[in-house]
């Protein structure tokens, strides 16, 4: 039997997923499980958008569409994107994929040559260094340090920037880190970009969970637009995960070859999900907006709860829905960590390496489940831990 091609040994994985599929198999043993490790909001998708849905497949949207998108919805998430950012966006530039995964997929593949070289956020979401290494990039981790709130250092960065350097990618609010970068820092990345001729990847799914303050995306700031990739999508703010929705708000002249991919790999994105996708963007926004006070009311939980556990401390996540405490005190490493809390006492969470090498010493916790199971969890937690010898 021939082998796999040589770049399948530099593709990474996800560990929320392996970790679901764990913790899926415990139950069907009989074990309870508190679900922590996937990044998933535990709401269902608003129902009129299921409706909208249904109702695109009965009058025929079942059948292939244009590579980047039907033209009303690339409209549609035209007109939102317009709203958020606060400038005009075209909807030629906007191209709809099948989940946010393939935009930064995509988006690495159309420009990272080999030896090019792309800084990405450590802790960080793991398919950014798993896809610069599969197209034969250089990942160059920008360090977030608890110190700084989990945000990088500027100088380091601009130490970091070469002139092999292709892309730099930014993800505020951060998973799994839950901090915001702030707009004095996005502006600094804007000009180091722009000084040295990069494009930014600015991965914002999470750009309506905040829960102080507002986004702003580093697009806005003199000369950005035409160097900065939006990724965004559906799953988080609508609870669409299974709906594998998405969107890249892309530079005029990446459009044509993200498009290219498109058709090469997926053909399109499903039909009847885009009319659905019309439905949530031109809707009442107030399902978004109760979720994500619930989610504060989560936050609060999570947080008390974790730093009442001796050796734990958690910072307050500014954005997104996950908790990054610091367990070094529990003199446990993070794997061993996830591995004993899921196995020994039912907890499902994720080492905080699973999202790069600094991710030592923390963990991840998705609070996206109910005030009842975040306090099942902390109490397991901090039971087992005060009988472990």
């Amino acid at each position: 039997m021939k082998q796999l091609a040589q770049r399948m040994s530099r593709l990474g994985t996800e560990t929320a997923f392996e970790t679901l599929a764990k913790a899926k198999a415990l139950e069907r043993q009989g074990r309870s499980i508190v679900h922590l490790s996937i990044g998933e909001p535990d709401f269902d998708t608003p129902e009129h958008i299921r409706q909208a849905a249904k109702d695109a497949i009965d009058h025929g949207y079942t059948h292939y569409g244009p590579s980047p998108g039907l033209p009303e919805a690339r409209e549609a998430v035209a007109r939102h994107q317009t709203l958020r950012q606060g400038y005009p966006i075209e909807p030629g530039r906007i191209v709809i994929t099948p989940g946010g995964k393939p935009v930064m997929f995509f988006a690495i593949m159309a420009l990272v040559d080999e030896g090019d070289e792309v800084i990405y956020p450590n802790p960080g979401f793991p398919i950014y260094e798993s896809m610069i290494n599969f197209v034969g990039g250089k990942p160059v981790p920008m360090r977030l340090n608890e110190e700084s709130g989990f945000n990088a250092d500027i100088e380091e960065i601009r130490r970091k920037v070469t002139k092999k350097t292709k892309l730099i990618i930014v993800n505020s609010p951060n998973n799994p880190c839950g901090s915001v970068i702030p707009d004095s820092d996005l502006k600094k990345i804007s000009e180091i970009a722009i000084a040295n001729d990069c494009y930014v990847m600015s991965d914002e799914i999470y750009k309506d969970f905040y829960y102080e303050g507002q986004h702003t995306s580093i697009s806005r700031f003199p000369g950005m637009k035409e160097r900065t990739i939006i990724l965004d999508g559906f799953s988080k703010s609508y609870a669409m995960t299974g709906w594998r929705l998405g969107y890249g708000v892309f530079p005029e002249q990446l459009v044509e070859p993200v498009s290219r991919l498109m058709t090469n790999s997926v053909s399109c994105t499903a039909s009847f999900s885009q009319i659905a996708a019309i439905k949530a963007l031109d809707s009442s926004q107030e399902p978004v907006h109760k979720m994500v006070a619930e989610f504060k009311k989560r936050r609060e939980v999570i947080v008390e709860g974790l730093n009442s556990i001796p050796g734990i401390r958690c910072p307050v996540p500014k954005g997104a829905f996950y908790a990054f405490p610091n367990i070094s005190g529990t003199g446990i490493t993070s794997r061993d960590f996830a591995n004993e809390m899921l196995e020994k006492a039912g907890v499902a969470l994720l080492s905080g390496t699973a999202f790069g090498a600094f991710g030592e010493g923390y963990i991840r916790i998705s609070f996206a489940n109910s005030v009842p199971n975040l306090e099942e969890a902390l109490r397991r937690m901090r039971e087992y831990l005060a009988t472990r010898k």
